[in-house]
């Protein structure tokens, strides 16, 4: 590869920085990313609250790809002694209590293993997520809703819906109308903000993925008699454990741009690229400006990788067809509020066998079916890392709220959100107003591509911007798709892959979180 060829680079999130790492360790090819926040890492970002710190969404760091854990751990070495915390894990799970490169007592740069306990809040009673046939459950439902349950998921397996046009559709094939609408319907309507009939089965294909009743049942008894620590084998949503930096997502991401930085690439945080100009075929020059000064400047690269909005780099096009923008402009966003809450204890006790520190609940994050409140979920910072709480005596929560922007909801006085979310926390049961000690609100954009509006039409979209021979779309945003985050960290491999081996199609970077090989079991 030529020396003095360069690839520009929109956004410093999973996917920008993969691409850029990527180049500077496989080519010549010369990153330059433009990211339009003060920091790195995109919706993976942690932020932090006078020591407290918060994930924005949750990110656990898991992967059935090699590749990406492997690049993870070229990062940040796994754990091999204790956290503070050491009460929750067995210490069999250690590698070595004498290798200090792991040890969190000793290193900051370092993956904690943590335990992967999720559930659903429901009638003010908890069940596990995904749910489970378990015991306990059983008693929650009643007799009387288990048969109907039993009932309506055989009824759906005898007479499955054939033609799948909606998220409903996509459900209750899964799992029986019944139990969609106990523990899916409500909740997803919360993220969403529309029924999900009014929803693509795409967004179910790629977050709930081969996850089904049966898939619940082979899970418990493979539980039952494996003790295998081999999570490739366990369904996506069904993983036991996984690994999380000591000070949060963002803090991996941080360390990727000063390595992207240190080999040799460029990061200019506070660029925003608001043109790109074509010709042949190709982006000839993006317009770029720095939202610090108002400057406004053209920069010339042989590559583009996008991972801002379609909608957003579609308008930004000077050559665009009518019928594509038309397309671009009517894709739907939802947007996403964290209200940090700082309390000195849960009323909420842990009634589990899973062993916490002071009795704390062991959910990194619970799924709330109250239809009396407006969150959507409650993160609980110390069982992702206890290192993101400033002093172990507090209890940090992240509680969820989902909205549009510019709606009522995101337009309120932080304040007022954090009135609202103490005063949800006390209505289910979880806290006392007056045990909260401070709070802080952070406000999210386009956090999830929506799968309506004109969705339907993205292929036309999708087939405009892949004729470009220089563009390459790649992570959340950039390819409208809710990808985790080591999908968007595939889908920029891909890309270099591709652009390393003269290959010119897009069609394996679409493929990305659509594979059955990837989100079933890995392929032997």
């Amino acid at each position: 590869m030529d020396t003095e060829k360069t690839a520009l680079i929109i956004g410093a999130g999973p996917a920008g920085l993969t691409a850029a790492y990527e180049l500077l360790t496989r080519s010549k090819i010369k990153p330059v990313i433009f990211e339009e926040d003060v920091m790195a890492g995109g919706i993976s970002r942690t932020v932090n609250y006078k020591g407290n710190r918060i994930d924005i969404g949750g990110h656990r760091f898991f992967s059935k790809s090699d590749r990406v854990t492997d690049w993870w751990l070229n990062l940040m070495p796994r754990q091999s002694a204790p956290a503070k915390d050491d009460v929750i894990l067995d210490r069999h799970l250690y590698d070595s209590a004498e290798n200090p490169s792991g040890d969190p007592a000793r290193t900051d740069r370092v993956l904690l293993v943590r335990p992967r306990v999720s559930r659903i809040l429901y009638s003010r009673r908890f069940f596990d997520y995904p749910v489970s046939l378990s015991l306990a459950t059983m008693k929650n439902l009643g007799p009387a809703r288990l048969l109907k349950i039993g009932f309506s998921y055989l009824y759906a397996a005898a007479f499955p819906r054939k033609q799948e046009k909606s998220l409903e559709d996509f459900f209750v094939n899964r799992f029986g109308h019944e139990l969609y609408a106990t523990f899916f319907r409500d909740y997803t309507q919360k993220v969403w903000g529309v029924p999900c009939s009014e929803i693509k089965p795409e967004w179910g294909a790629q977050r709930v993925k081969g996850l089904s009743v049966a898939g619940a049942i082979k899970h418990a008894v493979l539980k039952m008699f494996s003790r295998e620590d081999d999570q490739k084998k366990v369904e996506t949503s069904l993983i036991d454990k996984f690994m999380y930096p000591k000070f949060g997502p963002g803090q991996l991401w941080e360390t990727a741009a000063s390595e992207v930085k240190r080999l040799g690439g460029e990061i200019h945080m506070r660029h925003k690229v608001v043109g790109l100009k074509q010709s042949g075929g190709r982006i000839t020059s993006v317009t770029v400006k720095n939202l610090d000064t108002g400057e406004i400047f053209e920069r010339r690269a042989d590559y583009i990788f996008s991972t801002m909005p379609v909608r957003d780099l579609v308008s930004a096009m000077d050559n665009a067809p009518s019928a594509v923008r038309e397309v671009a402009e009517g894709l739907v966003y939802r947007d996403f509020v964290t209200a940090g809450l700082l309390l000195k204890k849960l009323k909420v006790k842990n009634r589990t066998a899973i062993k916490t520190v002071n009795g704390l609940v062991p959910d990194t994050w619970i799924y709330v079916q109250e239809p009396d409140v407006k969150m959507g979920r409650i993160q609980v910072f110390n069982n992702w890392s206890p290192y993101l709480v400033a002093e172990d005596k507090n209890v940090w929560l992240g509680l969820e709220f989902f909205c549009q922007e510019g709606d009522s909801f995101w337009s309120r006085a932080d304040k007022d959100i954090a009135e609202l979310a103490a005063g949800e926390l006390a209505r289910i049961g979880f806290a006392d107003r007056a045990d909260v000690l401070d709070y802080t609100v952070v406000r999210s954009k386009k956090t999830y591509p929506a799968y309506f509006g004109t969705y339907d039409r993205f292929a036309e979209v999708r087939a405009f911007t892949d004729s470009i021979e220089n563009l390459y779309l790649i992570g959340r945003n950039g390819m409208h798709r809710y990808n985790n985050m080591d999908h968007s960290m595939l889908s920029a491999m891909t890309a270099v892959d591709n652009i390393l081996a003269g290959r010119a199609g897009r069609d394996n970077i679409w493929r990305v979180n659509t594979e059955e090989d990837y989100h079933e079991e890995k392929a032997s």
